[in-house]
C-alpha cells in the first residue's frame, strides 16, 4: 500500500512494505490512521496463487493516534474523562468548524501498525467506526460471510448479524451512524449498535435499445483492446483501420450471438490466444441430459441399453446393486426403451432425482432406483477412470518402479492432488511420469517447476537406518513431462519452463504457443470478450511465448488406429525414456 501527494511533485511512498499481498486500503480516524488488508498472518494454499486468509490492519499516522489507540481500557476511560470536561458545549446555532488538518508522521508510520481482527479468515470488507473503537468486518468460516464486529480495545469479538452472502461491499453513511450493505446484488441499511437490518427497495424499468446497445459494446471492447493489448503492434493489426471495416456490422446485427461471432471475427485477426467473445445464455427449461454413469454398445439394433462397463463411483455403483457387463435397461421409470430414442430423452432433467431402472440380466428382471448425476460429474469419473488406467499401464511397464501423476489444470486443487499423490502414493518410486497433456491452464508454473527441481542436500539418518532428507517437500527424483497439443495457457507455460530448465525430456506433440495472461472484460447481456493485457517473454532472449510453439525433445504421435486398441504411445515412449534415465 502506497501514499501519493496529489499535487504529483514527490514519489509515491511505499507505507507497509511488505512482501505479503496488501491491498484495499482506506482512510480512518479523519486521515490520522489507515485500514488495509494483508494475508500476513493467514493460512495460506499450497499453491502460490491459491487462496489465503487475511487480516485487517490499522497504520497510525501521528504518534499521538498510536498513543492513543495503545491506552488500557482503564487509561482510555481517563482520557475521556478529562476531554469531555475540557471540551466546551456544542453551539447549535452555528455549524460545525471543519476538522483539523493532519499533519502525516509518515517516518515511522510503518512500525505504527496494528492488527485488529483477531482471527484471520477469508475476509470481505472492513470499516472502522468514527471514534476508532469498533472494527466491523465480513468473514466467512463456514458458508457465507457474516457481519462480524471487535472492540479494538479488549478484542471482544462477536458475529453482529448473519448474512451467509457470497460477495459484500460496505460504506458508512455521511454521519458514520450506519452501514450500507450491498451483498449478492441487494442493498440494506444497518445499524451496528442494535444489529438491524433494513432493506434498501430498488426498482426500475426501462426500454432497452438493444441495437444502440451493441453499438455501445462495440465501442467498449475497441477501446479496451486498443489500451491494454499487450504489445503497442497489435501482432501487425491496424486495429484503427480494422475498426471501420468491422462496424459497419452492427446496425445489422439482430442478436447476441450474431455479435459475440461478429466481435470474435474482430478480435481474430490480433492472432492471439485467449480471445475471442461469447454470449452464453441460460433459461431455466434448457435441457439438461442426466447420466448414469456407464459405457454401453451404441451399436446395437436392438432395444434396451446394454452396459458395457459401470463407472467406479457412479451411480451404479453402490452397494448391493451388483450390476455388471452384459445387463440391459430395458425401461426407464416406466418407458421402454426402444432402438428408436436415444437414452437423453429418457434422462432429461432427472438428475440428483430417483430414477427406476429394469434391467434384464439373463433370463432374470429386476428393478433398481438409481440417482443419476449431470455431465460435469459424469466427466469426472471418466477422467478419474482414464488417471487410473495410466497408473495402472505404468505400474505394469516399470514393473513398480515409477510413478504417474496427470496435472488437469494450474490451481491450488490440482497441485494438492499433485502434491499428495507424488509425495504419498509415489514417494520411493525411482522416477516420476508427470502427464500434463490436454491441462487447460491457470497459474502453476512456479510452483510445479520448483516442486519437480528439488536438490537433495541433507540426510537424516543413523549408521543402520534413514529417517528422511531434505527437502522432503520437492520431488528429488528424475522425472519426465508429457504434453501435447491440448497444453493451453499455463499448461503451456509449464511445458516450456519444465524444457527452457532442463529438468527431464519434455515427450509427446508440438504444444502451440499460449503462454500468455488472459484478459477482457464483459459487457451487457451476458457478452464477454477476452483480450491479453500482459505476456510472458523468455527471460533469456526476451521473446513472447505467444504464438512461439514448444517443440518436445522427444516427438510421438498417438496414432488414431493404435489409440483405438488401448494402447497410449505416448505413455509407453514417456516410460521407456525414464526407465533409461533412472537405470544404472
Amino acid at each position: 500500500v502506497g501514499i501519493v501527494a496529489t499535487d504529483g511533485r514527490s514519489a509515491p511512498i511505499n507505507l507497509t512494505q511488505g512482501g505479503f499481498n496488501d491491498g484495499t486500503a482506506t482512510w480512518i480516524l479523519g486521515g490520522q490512521a489507515m485500514l488495509w488488508r494483508s494475508n500476513r498472518d493467514g493460512l495460506k494454499a499450497l499453491a502460490m496463487t491459491g487462496g489465503t486468509q487475511a487480516d485487517a490492519y490499522a497504520m497510525f499516522f501521528t504518534q499521538a493516534a498510536w498513543d492513543r489507540h495503545n491506552l488500557t481500557k482503564e487509561e482510555f476511560a481517563l482520557v475521556k474523562e478529562v476531554e469531555d470536561r475540557a471540551r466546551p458545549r456544542a453551539d447549535t446555532t452555528r455549524p460545525a468548524p471543519p476538522p483539523a488538518a493532519v499533519t502525516l508522521e509518515l517516518d515511522d508510520a510503518p512500525d505504527r501498525r496494528a492488527r485488529l481482527t483477531i482471527h484471520s479468515s477469508s475476509l470481505g470488507d472492513a470499516l472502522v467506526s468514527k471514534d476508532g473503537e469498533t472494527l466491523y468486518y465480513l468473514a466467512r468460516f463456514e458458508r457465507g460471510l457474516n457481519l462480524w464486529s471487535t472492540t479494538i480495545r479488549t478484542r471482544e469479538t462477536k458475529q453482529v448479524l448473519a448474512l451467509n452472502a457470497n460477495s459484500g461491499r460496505m460504506t458508512w453513511d455521511k454521519e458514520q451512524k450506519h452501514i450500507f450493505l450491498l451483498a449478492d446484488g441487494a442493498i440494506s441499511r444497518i445499524d451496528p449498535a442494535n444489529g438491524r437490518r433494513d432493506n434498501v427497495p430498488v426498482r426500475g424499468e426501462m426500454i432497452a435499445d438493444g441495437a444502440a446497445e451493441r453499438t455501445a459494446m462495440f465501442d467498449q471492447m475497441w477501446r479496451r483492446v486498443r489500451d491494454v493489448f499487450y504489445t503497442r503492434d497489435f501482432h501487425g493489426a491496424d486495429w484503427a483501420g480494422l475498426r471501420p471495416m468491422y462496424e459497419k456490422y452492427v446496425p445489422h446485427i439482430g442478436n447476441n450471438h450474431e455479435f459475440a461471432e461478429m466481435l470474435s471475427e474482430l478480435l481474430g485477426e490480433l492472432n492471439v490466444s485467449h480471445s475471442g467473445a461469447r454470449f452464453n445464455p441460460s433459461t431455466p427449461m434448457d435441457d439438461a441430459t442426466a447420466s448414469l454413469g456407464i459405457f454401453y454398445d451404441q451399436r446395437a439394433a436392438s432395444a434396451g441399453i446394454t452396459i458395457t462397463e459401470v463407472m467406479r463411483g457412479g451411480p451404479l455403483d453402490k452397494a448391493g446393486m451388483n450390476i455388471r457387463a452384459g445387463a440391459v435397461i430395458e425401461a426407464i421409470d416406466g418407458e421402454a426403451v426402444t432402438a428408436d430414442r436415444d437414452l437423453a430423452e429418457y434422462l432429461n432433467r432427472k438428475t440428483d432425482r430417483n430414477v427406476l431402472l429394469r434391467l434384464r440380466e439373463g433370463s432374470a428382471t429386476r428393478d433398481v432406483v438409481v440417482k443419476p448425476v449431470n455431465l460435469a460429474a459424469e466427466n469426472r469419473l471418466r477422467y478419474l477412470r482414464w488417471v487410473r488406467m495410466n497408473q495402472e499401464e505404468v505400474e505394469r511397464l516399470s514393473n513398480g518402479r515409477l510413478g504417474y501423476v496427470h496435472v488437469p489444470g494450474m490451481n491450488d486443487g490440482a497441485y494438492r492432488n499433485f502434491f499428495e499423490e507424488v509425495l504419498g502414493k509415489f514417494p520411493n518410486r525411482e522416477g516420476l511420469v508427470v502427464d500434463t497433456r490436454f491441462n487447460g491452464g491457470g497459474d502453476l508454473v512456479a510452483d510445479l517447476v520448483m516442486f519437480l527441481g528439488g536438490v537433495r542436500f541433507f540426510d537424516y539418518t543413523t549408521d543402520s537406518r534413514s529417517r528422511g532428507f531434505e527437502p522432503n517437500f520437492r520431488w528429488t527424483r528424475p522425472s519426465v513431462t508429457l504434453a501435447n497439443e491440448g497444453n493451453y495457457s499455463d499448461g503451456h507455460c509449464f511445458a516450456w519452463a519444465f524444457q527452457e530448465l532442463k529438468l527431464g525430456p519434455l515427450i509427446g506433440m508440438p504444444v502451440p504457443g499460449t503462454c500468455t495472461f488472459a484478459g477482457g472484460g464483459q459487457l451487457l447481456d451476458g457478452v464477454t470478450f477476452g483480450a491479453p493485457g500482459m505476456g510472458v517473454k523468455d527471460a533469456t532472449t526476451g521473446r513472447y511465448l505467444e504464438n512461439w510453439q514448444t517443440e518436445p525433445d522427444i516427438r510421438v504421435r498417438n496414432e488414431y488406429s493404435v489409440v483405438t486398441t488401448g494402447r497410449d504411445q505416448q505413455l509407453e515412449a514417456a516410460v521407456r525414456e525414464l526407465l533409461r534415465l533412472v537405470s544404472p
